[in-house]
């Protein structure tokens, strides 16, 4: 793994655990954690260690917009882009999980 693929991949790994940390619910935050642990399956278990750079500060939003966008990078470094889609799949469903809260959405 390259530098810059190990930054990125570093980034994304850190706006997951952000979004876990700050999940409006328990179910969130575990598809959270499930989301990562599917990014790190998909690297094979060899990924960088995340600092806490950043995330607790940020709004959820941004937070998933930042995620988003660092897990979408990945494929410039040569992940499958099957992999990466299917991750950003399962994060779109953890956030919609996360927004729901007694089976009402939490958004307007």
């Amino acid at each position: 793994m390259l530098l810059a693929h190990a930054v990125t991949l570093a980034e994304a790994r850190s706006y997951l655990a952000a979004l876990a940390d700050n999940a409006r619910t328990v179910e969130g935050s575990i598809a959270y954690e499930r989301v990562l642990l599917q990014l790190d399956l998909v690297h094979g278990d060899q990924s960088p260690a995340h600092e806490e750079i950043l995330p607790g500060l940020l709004p959820a939003d941004q937070l998933y917009v930042l995620a988003v966008k660092t897990i979408e990078d990945l494929v410039r470094h040569g992940v499958d882009a099957l992999q990466i889609e299917l991750v950003l799949a399962a994060l779109l469903e953890a956030r919609e999980t996360d927004t729901t809260v007694n089976g009402s959405t939490g958004r307007s």
